[in-house]
């Protein structure tokens, strides 16, 4: 795609973003509430389209975590159209008024309002396309989708999709386009586009994230790797913590919200680890261990500095043991990523140590890392999990879609 053609395609999708914030609730819901009736009745054009990606990939032998998150089939559709029709019961943010005082003869309010044009830039996942079309289109957003070329039939199926919905409500259907290409030439061409874009959400992998900071002139909210650490206190109840290890790395590995370094209390290890062993083993769970790990588990595997911090997402898991909280905090916060943490514990001083000491986007108490996703939060579908700490942080929904203004109004007010 040339540069010209680019800027003309964003900036249809600018001018869409002009009328979408004016829009009533009644008619956005109204148009959810049709795109997801038209992903269930379209679905076997979906899979059809999702097939072409699948057989690519396979004469590329693609890595199973990505392979995952490609895969779609009925219920993956059916749970991208409930989504979507979370995100219609959902309040609308656009308008709403987050404070209002008197203050030197104005009256002042504080109001949300869209951002304007979001650039998502995304791999794998189909499902992105609908959560970020929706949630972008709840909040009066327009946007424009850069999906990986790895899910482009998946990914151009859906959008026609929703480009036919947007039709037949009446509505623009450049509220959402995709930029149909993968040179790195036309990425860079897209991310100095501020004129026309107003934020850059990416969802992707080290080499993504690198790419888009060294050349981004728009402002980037990072969705970046997910290394989700869970810490077994030496006060936790042994059955229920080995449930929630076991959920929170095997139920869907290839994920972000999935665990990827487990740290141990050097006083309940030897207990507790054999344990371990016997429940993820079977499972087929890689175990990489610290030499203390390795001594009681003789079937783990050396672990070196590297896995800490790594985000294998697969079946792998790095296991090191510690002192207590305050080396657990401290190992955290060397090789977290900042996503998710979450401590097993029957200990109140030690959880509340643990809450006040690390700040990842999301801190958990005897809780399955799993659970930091925006649907499982209340939110509806998630854009994403920003690890970003500016503007939002964690799992994006419709009021992390907004931003704020300022609404003053005075009787004929004059400064002096």
């Amino acid at each position: 795609m040339s540069k010209a053609k680019l800027i003309n395609l964003v900036k249809k999708a600018k001018v869409a973003s002009q009328t979408l914030g004016i829009l009533s609730t009644a008619h956005k819901n109204k148009t959810l509430c049709e795109l997801a009736d038209a992903l269930i009745t379209l679905t076997p054009d979906i899979l059809k389209a999702n097939a072409k990606d699948l057989k690519v990939a396979a004469q590329k032998d693609m890595a199973p975590a990505m392979l995952d998150r490609l895969t779609l089939n009925e219920k993956r559709v059916k749970d991208m159209a409930d989504a979507v029709i979370q995100v219609a019961k959902l309040s609308d943010p656009v308008g709403q008024v987050v404070e209002e005082y008197n203050h030197n003869q104005l009256h002042i309010k504080r109001v949300r309002i869209p951002l304007g044009v979001i650039g998502m830039i995304y791999e794998a996942r189909p499902n992105v396309t609908i959560d970020a079309a929706s949630l972008c289109f709840k909040s009066g957003n327009a946007v424009v989708l850069r999906g990986g070329s790895e899910a482009f039939h998946s990914n151009t199926a859906l959008l026609k999709i929703f480009k036919m919905v947007l039709r037949r409500s009446g509505l623009n259907e450049n509220t959402a386009v995709m930029v149909p290409f993968t040179d790195r030439k036309a990425m860079i061409d897209l991310l100095k586009l501020d004129q026309y874009i107003d934020v850059i959400i990416p969802r992707g992998g080290e080499g993504l994230m690198s790419f888009i900071k060294e050349h981004a002139s728009i402002p980037v909210i990072k969705h970046d790797k997910g290394v989700c650490g869970i810490f077994v206190d030496a006060s936790a109840k042994v059955e229920p913590s080995l449930k929630i290890i076991e959920n929170a790395k095997v139920q869907r590995p290839g994920v972000c919200n999935a665990l990827e370094t487990l740290y141990v209390h050097q006083d309940i290890a030897p207990k507790f680890l054999p344990l371990l062993a016997k429940k993820l083993l079977p499972l087929g769970v890689e175990l990489r261990g610290d030499p203390a790990v390795r001594k009681i588990i003789p079937q783990a595997g050396r672990a070196t500095k590297a896995d800490w911090s790594t985000e294998y997402l697969s079946l792998t898991l790095a296991i090191k043991t510690v002192k207590g909280i305050d080396d657990a905090i401290a190992n955290i916060r060397k090789y977290s990523s900042n996503h998710t943490e979450s401590i097993l514990t029957e200990n109140a001083k030690n959880t509340a140590l643990f809450l006040n000491s690390l700040d990842s986007s999301c801190v958990m108490v005897n809780t399955s890392t799993r659970f930091n996703d925006g649907g499982e939060l209340g939110l509806g579908a998630e854009i994403g999990i920003s690890t970003t700490k500016l503007h939002a942080y964690g799992p994006m929904g419709l009021r992390e879609l907004t931003a704020i203004k300022f609404v003053v109004s005075s009787h004929y007010g004059i400064r002096t």
